[in-house]
């Protein structure tokens, strides 16, 4: 984990849910059925994904239960597949729900939720930690700002699959989910070796350039915002592609068709295959 500021983002989610209601609400009911970036789902599908967060996160953490147990977790693809399991379990069940009943749903445990985070103290320990970043403890405010990130980017799937994807981007909403996956870096970089010193610029080009940069010590990876060093290698990613490549929804070969790189590329490139979802 990078030594960069804590993300503020508890203040986010009622604005990122009044956005999801909205898009909603315009929907035709052939939109409802329409396929999206999230793998066999279509739109209908990713709503009810989104209220099973609400509810699982009111259910365990607010009123501390968990139901039946989970099975014997002894790794990362143990806890994907198990969470694949139960969001697959849930999106079927749903299938019997229509999308007025998805909609007041939503927005009646969207606000629980917004309320509950709002008791979480920022830096205490999380319940789960973010383990695409690496962490095998995080604290609540990183939890929460993981917990925005999926909010971001299914509510994105939902509007690219009906033309309305351009909403998300505002900087208020679109820069704290790219500040949030930008964490991710210096664990997806762990196994690269590079001498100390190294640096690896990433630019996310938007109606405003985000920038990070990746910064070598000769055995491990730190995430910077600023640099006196010249970068080894340059990245520069659309905001479209942006969010595709961190939630696993483009092949990193059709990635690579869509970036600018500089430099070291094979170096800078490696950003093209980390994900910042549990997947």
């Amino acid at each position: 984990m990078s030594t960069m500021d804590i993300i503020p983002t508890v203040d986010l989610f009622p604005r990122l849910d009044a956005k999801l209601i909205e898009v909603l609400r315009t929907l035709t009911p052939e939109d409802w059925q329409k396929p999206t970036l999230a793998s066999a789902w279509c739109v209908k599908d990713v709503a009810v994904h989104l209220l099973d967060g609400n509810l699982r996160t009111l259910s365990m953490l607010r009123d501390g239960y968990f139901g039946s147990a989970a099975p014997e977790i002894n790794s990362y693809r143990d806890l994907v597949e198990y969470l694949n399991r139960l969001n697959a379990e849930w999106v079927l069940a749903m299938k019997r729900l229509s999308p007025a009943i998805i909609i007041e749903l939503l927005e009646q445990t969207g606000n629980q939720y917004s309320t509950f985070l709002k008791t979480l103290d920022p830096t205490d320990k999380a319940a789960f930690a973010v383990a695409w970043a690496g962490e095998e403890e995080s604290q609540n405010w990183f939890h929460i700002a993981r917990d925005y990130t999926e909010k971001w980017h299914h509510q994105q799937q939902i509007r690219a699959a009906v033309g309305q994807e351009q909403e998300l981007y505002v900087g208020e909403l679109f820069y704290p989910y790219l500040e949030t996956s930008m964490r991710a870096l210096p664990y997806h970089y762990r196994n690269v070796k590079a001498p100390a010193g190294t640096v690896i610029k990433f630019v996310v080009r938007a109606a405003t350039d985000y920038i990070w940069f990746l910064h070598s010590d000769g055995g491990t990876w730190e995430l910077r915002k600023e640099t006196n060093l010249a970068p080894a290698g340059e990245i520069i990613l659309s905001q479209e592609i942006s969010w595709r490549i961190f939630s696993k929804a483009v092949t990193p070969e059709e990635a690579r068709k869509q970036i600018t790189s500089s430099g070291n590329t094979q170096l800078a490139e490696k950003i093209v295959d980390m994900v910042a979802v549990m997947a």
